[in-house]
Protein backbone atom coordinates (compact mmCIF):
# COMPACT_ATOMS: atom_id res chain seq x y z
CA UNK A 1 0.00 0.00 0.00
CA UNK A 2 2.91 2.47 0.99
CA UNK A 3 4.05 2.17 -2.86
CA UNK A 4 0.19 2.79 -4.55
CA UNK A 5 -0.81 6.08 -5.84
CA UNK A 6 -4.50 7.03 -4.88
CA UNK A 7 -6.17 9.61 -6.44
CA UNK A 8 -9.63 11.14 -4.49
CA UNK A 9 -11.76 12.08 -7.33
CA UNK A 10 -13.67 14.54 -5.11
CA UNK A 11 -12.51 16.08 -2.11
CA UNK A 12 -15.20 16.07 0.10
CA UNK A 13 -15.75 15.12 3.65
CA UNK A 14 -15.45 11.15 3.35
CA UNK A 15 -12.71 11.70 1.11
CA UNK A 16 -10.65 13.61 3.81
CA UNK A 17 -11.71 11.47 6.46
CA UNK A 18 -10.17 8.81 4.55
CA UNK A 19 -7.04 10.18 3.86
CA UNK A 20 -6.69 11.23 7.23
CA UNK A 21 -7.32 7.32 7.81
CA UNK A 22 -4.69 6.58 5.96
CA UNK A 23 -1.89 8.25 7.07
CA UNK A 24 -2.39 8.18 10.34
CA UNK A 25 -2.34 4.50 10.08
CA UNK A 26 0.44 4.83 7.61
CA UNK A 27 -0.82 3.21 4.90
CA UNK A 28 -0.06 5.28 2.22
CA UNK A 29 2.86 8.06 1.76
CA UNK A 30 1.06 11.95 1.26
CA UNK A 31 3.33 12.38 -1.54
CA UNK A 32 1.65 9.31 -3.12
CA UNK A 33 -2.02 10.81 -2.56
CA UNK A 34 -3.90 13.33 -4.85
CA UNK A 35 -7.16 15.08 -4.23
CA UNK A 36 -9.34 16.56 -7.20
CA UNK A 37 -11.93 18.77 -6.99
CA UNK A 38 -13.47 22.04 -8.94
CA UNK A 39 -12.04 24.24 -6.14
CA UNK A 40 -8.63 25.36 -5.76
CA UNK A 41 -8.90 26.51 -2.11
CA UNK A 42 -10.56 22.96 -0.45
CA UNK A 43 -7.26 21.67 -2.51
CA UNK A 44 -5.02 24.12 -0.84
CA UNK A 45 -6.43 23.57 2.47
CA UNK A 46 -5.76 19.54 2.02
CA UNK A 47 -2.08 20.10 1.08
CA UNK A 48 -1.95 22.62 4.43
CA UNK A 49 -3.27 19.99 6.52
CA UNK A 50 -2.20 16.25 5.08
CA UNK A 51 0.95 17.32 2.90
CA UNK A 52 -0.82 15.72 -0.42
CA UNK A 53 -0.63 16.81 -3.63
CA UNK A 54 -3.91 17.97 -5.07
CA UNK A 55 -5.07 19.47 -8.82
CA UNK A 56 -8.56 20.54 -10.32
CA UNK A 57 -7.95 18.48 -13.28
CA UNK A 58 -9.58 14.99 -13.34
CA UNK A 59 -8.29 13.08 -15.79
CA UNK A 60 -4.40 13.79 -14.71
CA UNK A 61 -5.19 12.88 -11.37
CA UNK A 62 -6.57 9.01 -12.32
CA UNK A 63 -3.69 9.04 -14.72
CA UNK A 64 -1.64 8.74 -12.45
CA UNK A 65 -3.31 6.60 -9.54
CA UNK A 66 -3.41 2.89 -8.94
CA UNK A 67 -6.25 3.43 -6.66
CA UNK A 68 -9.45 6.13 -8.20
CA UNK A 69 -11.06 6.57 -5.26
CA UNK A 70 -14.85 8.05 -6.49
CA UNK A 71 -16.38 10.17 -3.79
CA UNK A 72 -18.43 12.74 -5.33
CA UNK A 73 -22.29 13.23 -4.57
CA UNK A 74 -24.64 10.51 -6.45
CA UNK A 75 -25.79 13.37 -8.86
CA UNK A 76 -22.79 14.51 -10.22
CA UNK A 77 -20.70 11.40 -10.49
CA UNK A 78 -22.18 11.09 -14.46
CA UNK A 79 -20.53 14.07 -15.17
CA UNK A 80 -17.37 13.54 -13.76
CA UNK A 81 -17.20 10.13 -15.44
CA UNK A 82 -17.11 11.66 -18.50
CA UNK A 83 -14.15 13.27 -18.05
CA UNK A 84 -12.16 9.98 -16.16
CA UNK A 85 -10.73 8.48 -19.42
CA UNK A 86 -6.57 7.93 -18.37
CA UNK A 87 -7.45 5.34 -16.24
CA UNK A 88 -4.39 3.05 -16.19
CA UNK A 89 -6.01 -0.55 -17.14
CA UNK A 90 -4.56 -2.27 -14.28
CA UNK A 91 -5.96 0.33 -12.06
CA UNK A 92 -8.40 -0.60 -9.05
CA UNK A 93 -11.55 1.85 -8.87
CA UNK A 94 -13.03 2.60 -5.33
CA UNK A 95 -16.30 4.30 -5.24
CA UNK A 96 -17.87 5.79 -2.38
CA UNK A 97 -20.76 7.17 -3.91
CA UNK A 98 -24.50 6.17 -2.91
CA UNK A 99 -26.26 4.32 -5.46
CA UNK A 100 -23.72 3.90 -7.85
CA UNK A 101 -24.01 0.37 -9.22
CA UNK A 102 -21.10 -1.38 -10.26
CA UNK A 103 -22.36 -1.99 -13.43
CA UNK A 104 -22.81 1.86 -14.30
CA UNK A 105 -19.37 2.51 -13.23
CA UNK A 106 -17.56 -0.25 -15.00
CA UNK A 107 -19.66 0.81 -17.89
CA UNK A 108 -19.37 3.99 -18.32
CA UNK A 109 -15.74 4.42 -17.35
CA UNK A 110 -15.14 1.18 -19.45
CA UNK A 111 -13.43 -0.25 -16.36
CA UNK A 112 -13.48 -4.31 -14.92
CA UNK A 113 -11.62 -3.93 -11.28
CA UNK A 114 -14.05 -1.91 -9.36
CA UNK A 115 -15.01 -1.94 -5.60
CA UNK A 116 -18.59 -0.58 -4.18
CA UNK A 117 -18.63 0.94 -0.42
CA UNK A 118 -21.07 2.87 1.75
CA UNK A 119 -19.17 4.21 4.74
CA UNK A 120 -20.64 6.81 7.40
CA UNK A 121 -19.37 9.91 8.88
CA UNK A 122 -18.44 8.19 12.03
CA UNK A 123 -15.74 7.24 9.76
CA UNK A 124 -14.39 10.78 10.03
CA UNK A 125 -12.94 9.90 13.42
CA UNK A 126 -12.06 6.13 12.78
CA UNK A 127 -15.12 4.99 14.66
CA UNK A 128 -17.10 4.35 11.04
CA UNK A 129 -18.77 1.05 9.48
CA UNK A 130 -18.17 0.26 5.43
CA UNK A 131 -19.96 -2.25 4.00
CA UNK A 132 -18.57 -3.23 0.38
CA UNK A 133 -18.63 -5.36 -2.35
CA UNK A 134 -16.57 -6.13 -5.44
CA UNK A 135 -16.51 -6.91 -9.06
CA UNK A 136 -15.77 -10.61 -9.88
CA UNK A 137 -12.68 -9.02 -12.06
CA UNK A 138 -11.30 -7.49 -8.80
CA UNK A 139 -8.13 -9.48 -8.02
CA UNK A 140 -7.25 -10.77 -4.26
CA UNK A 141 -4.69 -8.16 -3.80
CA UNK A 142 -6.83 -5.80 -4.95
CA UNK A 143 -9.70 -6.52 -2.76
CA UNK A 144 -6.73 -6.46 0.20
CA UNK A 145 -6.24 -2.70 -1.13
CA UNK A 146 -9.68 -2.00 -0.69
CA UNK A 147 -10.00 -3.85 2.54
CA UNK A 148 -7.14 -1.70 4.25
CA UNK A 149 -8.55 1.74 2.68
CA UNK A 150 -11.83 1.05 4.05
CA UNK A 151 -10.68 -0.12 7.19
CA UNK A 152 -8.68 3.47 7.79
CA UNK A 153 -12.55 4.53 8.61
CA UNK A 154 -13.11 2.15 10.85
CA UNK A 155 -14.91 -1.25 10.66
CA UNK A 156 -15.77 -2.95 7.33
CA UNK A 157 -17.95 -5.80 6.15
CA UNK A 158 -17.51 -7.33 3.01
CA UNK A 159 -20.41 -8.84 1.25
CA UNK A 160 -21.29 -10.80 -2.12
CA UNK A 161 -24.36 -9.84 -2.95
CA UNK A 162 -24.35 -6.06 -4.06
CA UNK A 163 -27.96 -5.31 -3.43
CA UNK A 164 -27.07 -5.29 0.24
CA UNK A 165 -24.75 -1.57 -0.87
CA UNK A 166 -28.47 0.06 -0.88
CA UNK A 167 -29.31 -1.34 2.21
CA UNK A 168 -26.50 -0.68 3.72
CA UNK A 169 -27.37 2.99 2.49
CA UNK A 170 -30.69 3.14 4.05
CA UNK A 171 -29.72 1.51 7.62
CA UNK A 172 -25.69 2.41 8.19
CA UNK A 173 -24.93 4.98 5.74
CA UNK A 174 -27.93 7.13 6.52
CA UNK A 175 -27.68 5.75 10.64
CA UNK A 176 -26.05 8.62 11.94
CA UNK A 177 -28.86 11.04 11.03
CA UNK A 178 -31.11 9.49 12.67
CA UNK A 179 -29.37 8.67 16.14
CA UNK A 180 -28.60 13.04 15.76
CA UNK A 181 -32.32 13.43 15.61
CA UNK A 182 -33.19 11.39 18.38
CA UNK A 183 -30.43 13.12 20.52
CA UNK A 184 -31.75 16.21 19.34
CA UNK A 185 -35.38 15.11 20.57
CA UNK A 186 -34.01 13.89 24.18
CA UNK A 187 -32.13 17.12 24.72
CA UNK A 188 -35.04 19.49 23.60
CA UNK A 189 -37.14 17.27 26.07
CA UNK A 190 -34.80 17.84 28.67
CA UNK A 191 -34.73 21.89 27.80
CA UNK A 192 -38.76 21.43 28.10
CA UNK A 193 -38.51 19.85 31.02
CA UNK A 194 -36.40 22.31 33.01
CA UNK A 195 -33.12 21.46 32.38
CA UNK A 196 -30.39 23.93 31.18
CA UNK A 197 -29.74 22.95 27.98
CA UNK A 198 -25.61 21.85 29.13
CA UNK A 199 -26.63 19.46 31.39
CA UNK A 200 -29.22 18.06 29.08
CA UNK A 201 -26.83 17.60 26.97
CA UNK A 202 -24.42 15.75 29.33
CA UNK A 203 -27.27 13.56 30.31
CA UNK A 204 -28.59 12.17 26.83
CA UNK A 205 -25.04 12.14 25.29
CA UNK A 206 -23.85 10.03 28.22
CA UNK A 207 -27.14 7.90 28.39
CA UNK A 208 -26.63 6.77 24.86
CA UNK A 209 -22.69 6.26 24.92
CA UNK A 210 -23.46 4.38 28.16
CA UNK A 211 -26.38 2.25 26.71
CA UNK A 212 -24.42 1.16 23.86
CA UNK A 213 -21.49 -0.21 26.05
CA UNK A 214 -23.47 -1.71 28.30
CA UNK A 215 -25.67 -3.93 25.15
CA UNK A 216 -21.62 -4.24 23.96
CA UNK A 217 -20.88 -5.67 27.63
CA UNK A 218 -24.08 -7.66 28.22
CA UNK A 219 -24.27 -9.67 25.06
CA UNK A 220 -28.03 -9.93 25.35
CA UNK A 221 -30.90 -9.35 23.10
CA UNK A 222 -32.24 -5.31 22.99
CA UNK A 223 -35.23 -6.40 24.15
CA UNK A 224 -34.22 -8.05 26.86
CA UNK A 225 -31.99 -5.21 27.81
CA UNK A 226 -35.03 -2.82 27.62
CA UNK A 227 -37.24 -5.25 29.77
CA UNK A 228 -34.59 -5.20 32.15
CA UNK A 229 -35.00 -1.13 32.92
CA UNK A 230 -38.86 -1.34 32.33
CA UNK A 231 -40.96 -1.93 35.74
CA UNK A 232 -44.42 -2.81 35.32
CA UNK A 233 -46.39 0.39 36.02
CA UNK A 234 -43.27 2.12 35.97
CA UNK A 235 -42.00 5.63 34.34
CA UNK A 236 -39.94 3.40 31.67
CA UNK A 237 -43.98 1.65 30.96
CA UNK A 238 -44.96 4.84 30.84
CA UNK A 239 -42.86 6.40 28.42
CA UNK A 240 -42.74 3.32 26.12
CA UNK A 241 -46.53 3.13 25.97
CA UNK A 242 -46.79 6.69 24.48
CA UNK A 243 -43.87 5.84 22.20
CA UNK A 244 -45.38 2.75 20.40
CA UNK A 245 -48.70 4.56 20.52
CA UNK A 246 -47.10 7.12 18.23
CA UNK A 247 -45.49 4.83 16.05
CA UNK A 248 -42.44 4.98 16.62
CA UNK A 249 -41.28 1.76 15.56
CA UNK A 250 -43.00 2.36 12.67
CA UNK A 251 -42.07 5.22 11.65
CA UNK A 252 -38.37 4.44 12.21
CA UNK A 253 -38.99 1.51 9.64
CA UNK A 254 -40.90 3.25 7.41
CA UNK A 255 -37.93 6.10 7.24
CA UNK A 256 -35.25 3.31 6.32
CA UNK A 257 -37.22 1.97 4.01
CA UNK A 258 -37.41 5.51 1.96
CA UNK A 259 -33.63 6.07 2.14
CA UNK A 260 -33.36 2.68 0.80
CA UNK A 261 -35.93 3.68 -2.25
CA UNK A 262 -34.22 7.24 -2.32
CA UNK A 263 -30.60 5.06 -2.85
CA UNK A 264 -32.47 2.94 -5.85
CA UNK A 265 -33.85 6.10 -7.13
CA UNK A 266 -30.47 7.39 -7.47
CA UNK A 267 -28.71 4.25 -9.40
CA UNK A 268 -31.86 4.71 -11.99
CA UNK A 269 -30.37 8.49 -11.53
CA UNK A 270 -34.49 9.56 -11.68
CA UNK A 271 -34.75 13.71 -10.33
CA UNK A 272 -36.68 14.36 -7.14
CA UNK A 273 -37.65 12.42 -4.53
CA UNK A 274 -40.71 9.36 -3.89
CA UNK A 275 -43.49 10.58 -2.95
CA UNK A 276 -44.97 9.06 0.54
CA UNK A 277 -47.41 7.95 -1.04
CA UNK A 278 -45.60 5.95 -4.04
CA UNK A 279 -43.26 4.42 -0.89
CA UNK A 280 -44.13 0.80 -1.24
CA UNK A 281 -43.57 -1.41 2.60
CA UNK A 282 -41.54 -4.51 2.46
CA UNK A 283 -43.83 -7.41 2.98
Amino acid sequence: MLNKKIAFIGPGVMAEAMIAGLLHKKLAKPENIIASGPREERGVDLNKKYKIKTTVDNASAAAQADVVVLSVKPQRLSEVMKGLYKIKPEALILSIVAGASIQKIGKTLKHQAVIRSMPNTPGQIGEGITVWTASSKTSAEQREMARQILGALGDEVFVEDESYLDMATALSGTGPAYVFLFTEALIDAGVHLGFPRRIAEQLVLQTIKGSVAYYHHAERHPATLRNQVTSPGGTSAEALYYLEKAGFRTAISRAIWAAYQRSLELGKEKPGHVPEEHIEEPE
